[in-house]
């Protein structure tokens, strides 16, 4: 049996064996993502020098916004080697003859210099160029395959799937070395012959999962070939000079925004946040849009350096902002709206934990749901209300069968099982899915069957798998504080508290209001590894035990009793052989 009660100090990142690290003075120089993105760094390095014969595109999986691809561009631009020689070539417009001729200075109308240009979103003559025509004549502009033209352009994958067109057309272009010139007006033809024009040029494309599999989908085999990385959204904190990376980091972000300098006391608090975010206490992020925001938020109260007291002002402000939809939720719960309960003993009723997210609001909020479980004589099934009514998701249906296979293990019979159940979320309006609540529903069915009430002063999340073991979820903090709200407005009875996995405790970064009850003992945090775990704090009973009452004699002596079988005719050993068997 494993059931660990969590210590304070649990709950949040450690920031104490990192003080010396945070003291530390350090210079604020450019970003450059070498140090953070190795991979990344390592792949631009080889698509800058590679063999012209080799794959002229590069795939990256960053988020499409303007601040990764001026990082992926800054990084590029170090890495491309000067060149001095003149690329491009010389329109000249004579007597409506349009004549071709490769420059031979750098102010010629399609002189380029073989840099590296990037843009997050374009349309058709920014990016091929057009023909435009003045009341004495003609004009030829270059666009930015022209201004790119020996070198690199960055591109985002969100804006050529937009336009389909743009990337049809730039495909054959970079894979022919040619540029031919077409009129934007499909109705209309060019009004003058242009000769087309050589081209070479490297193409970076940026995307997101749903991006790149959309590009996937369209482009399998140009997928395959192309070179491939990743911008690295976090940090894995493996030794103590990744925390030192990281505020380098931090520093290098403050100056290329222009941001007042960062104290030591912003480091810690900054992590905090951090965690947060990645989830995880051994990962920091580092999107850049992020942290700049965290910054630039910070900066705003203070006139000087950026401190732990203005970070947490403005992480204050931001959290009131965002909290109207979460304030409701728990108004609806205080007045009865929504029934949850607190205090006393119930059979088959617990809270689980879930987190709601609704579009366009950019904050997930916990919640605490009642998962209630019913059973009456039948024929073994135990059905899945949300299920039945179509509201439950597949992972939501995944987890409830896992959960009735496990029982099923547990309970091995000879005859069949003499009970039917269901369970519901109750006061559920929207589809439910995850299965974060499989270890709740388990635990009420089992008290069901038991007919062994369940501490109400306490909510559950994990999932389980078919041997009872409970499981990883996702959003672990904001589960725990949607209950810890509820009890605190109920007031603390000391003896509340939440079961979860334990291997999400690595993933806690909980609000101070938490942390602080628990340290007073106020409220609990029990960290488990079985479903047998959670029985003696939910119930007060074993799950098994061969001298004293236990969960699992409970619903055996129930099952016989609804068989109609006589057990005391039996030696005590024996009595249950040929209902179970014990592994």
């Amino acid at each position: 049996m494993t059931i660990n009660r969590l210590e304070w100090q649990q709950l949040l990142p450690n920031t104490f064996d990192y003080a010396e690290i945070f003291e530390r003075d350090y210079r604020r120089e450019p970003l450059d993502i070498e140090t953070t993105q190795p991979r990344l760094q390592k792949s631009l390095t080889k698509f800058c020098s590679q063999h012209p014969m080799a794959s002229p595109f590069m795939i990256v999986k960053a988020v499409d916004s303007r601040a990764y691809l001026s990082l992926i561009h800054e990084s590029v631009t170090r890495l491309l080697p000067a060149r001095t020689d003149i690329i491009g070539s010389r329109y000249d417009i004579q007597n409506g003859v349009v004549t071709r001729s490769d420059a031979s200075s750098a102010d010629d109308n399609f002189a380029a210099t073989g840099g590296c240009l990037y843009e997050e979103w374009l349309e058709t003559e920014q990016l091929f160029g057009c023909l435009r025509k003045y009341e004495s004549g003609y004009s030829l502009e270059p666009g930015l395959v022209h201004k790119a033209n020996g070198g690199i352009l960055i591109l985002s994958v969100r804006t050529l799937l937009a336009q389909p067109h743009l990337w049809f057309r730039l495909k054959q272009i970079i894979t022919s070395h040619c540029y031919q010139w077409f009129t934007n007006d499909e109705s209309r033809p060019l009004p003058l012959s242009i000769p087309s024009m050589p081209l070479s040029l490297k193409i970076i494309l940026i995307g997101d999962r749903y991006g790149l599999g959309d590009l996937q989908e369209l482009e399998p085999e140009l997928i395959e070939r192309a070179l491939y990385t990743e911008f690295e959204s976090e940090l894995s904190i493996t030794e103590s000079e990744d925390v030192a990376t990281w505020c380098t980091y931090l520093n290098a972000i403050a100056d290329r925004y222009q941001l007042p300098e960062l104290a030591s006391s912003a480091y810690p608090a900054l992590l905090k946040i951090a965690v947060r975010e990645s989830g995880d206490q051994e990962r920091l992020p580092l999107c850049p849009q992020l942290l700049s925001s965290l910054l630039i938020d910070a900066a705003q109260y203070t006139d000087s350096q950026i401190t732990a007291d203005s970070i947490a002002q403005a992480e204050q402000e931001k959290i009131w902002r965002e909290s109207y939809l979460a304030d409701m939720v728990q108004d609806d719960i205080a007045l009865g709206q929504v029934r949850i309960e607190t205090e006393g003993y119930v059979i088959g009723q617990i809270n689980g934990l879930s987190v709601l997210e609704y579009p366009g609001h950019p904050r997930a909020m916990g919640e605490p749901s009642r998962i209630s479980c019913v059973v009456h004589l039948g024929d073994g099934e135990i059905m899945d209300v949300e299920r039945k009514a179509e509201l439950g998701g597949n992972l939501h249906a995944k987890g409830i069968m896992i959960m009735q296979a496990f029982l099923a293990s547990e309970l091995a019979s000879d005859q069949q099982f003499p009970f039917s159940g269901s369970i519901a979320f109750e006061q559920s309006y929207g589809e439910v899915d995850g299965d974060s609540a499989s270890l709740a529903g388990l635990c009420a069915l089992i008290s069901s069957l038991s007919l062994q009430p369940i501490n109400q002063q306490f909510a559950v999340t994990g999932s389980v798998d078919q041997f009872g073991n409970v499981q990883t979820i996702g959003g672990i903090n904001e589960k725990i504080e949607g209950f810890f709200d509820v009890c605190n407005d109920r007031e603390l009875t000391g003896t509340q508290g939440v079961i979860l996995p334990l291997t999400n405790v690595r993933h806690l970064c909980l609000k101070n209001e938490v942390v602080e009850a628990v340290k007073a003992g106020q409220f609990h945090l029990w960290a488990i590894e079985h479903v047998h775990d959670a029985l003696p704090l939910l119930i007060g009973l074993p799950y098994i035990d061969e001298n004293k009452p236990s969960v699992l004699s409970a619903i055996q002596e129930r099952i016989v009793l609804a068989g109609g079988g006589d057990r005391s005719r039996l030696p005590w050993p024996l009595r249950w052989i040929n209902w179970f068997s014990r592994g």
